[in-house]
């Protein structure tokens, strides 16, 4: 199983980006998808999550700004960023857990400019 993560790009603070995590199957076999995020000499952080049943969860830095969601058409599980700040520059992962392993995909560049 594959996971990739896009949308990422350069955008300046107050504004918002859409990210999606696709998958190589279906992504709704995951027991949950999760938004992480890692900058330059810190540790990798949860943003947000989704269980398979679709309850949600995010890290208190982010509650308000971003929204995560399920496509099942798409096959995506997305993560809406609005309000950015410099502060959420960084790389973004998208997670997916499944019978107790983990999986990642290959991250997406944030950068959000002052």
């Amino acid at each position: 199983v594959q996971l990739q993560a896009s949308g990422g790009g350069l955008v300046q603070a107050g504004g918002s980006l859409r990210l999606s995590c696709t998958a190589s199957g279906s992504i709704f076999n995951f027991n949950s998808v999760g938004w992480y995020r890692q900058a330059p000499g810190q540790q990798r952080e949860l943003v947000a999550n989704v269980t398979s049943r679709g309850k949600t969860s995010y890290a208190d830095s982010v509650k308000g700004r971003f929204t995560v969601s399920r496509d099942r058409a798409k096959n995506t599980v997305n993560l809406q960023m609005n309000s950015l700040k410099p502060e959420d520059t960084s790389v973004y992962y998208c997670n997916g857990l499944y019978l107790g392993y983990a999986y990642w995909g290959q991250g997406t560049q944030v950068t959000v400019s002052s």
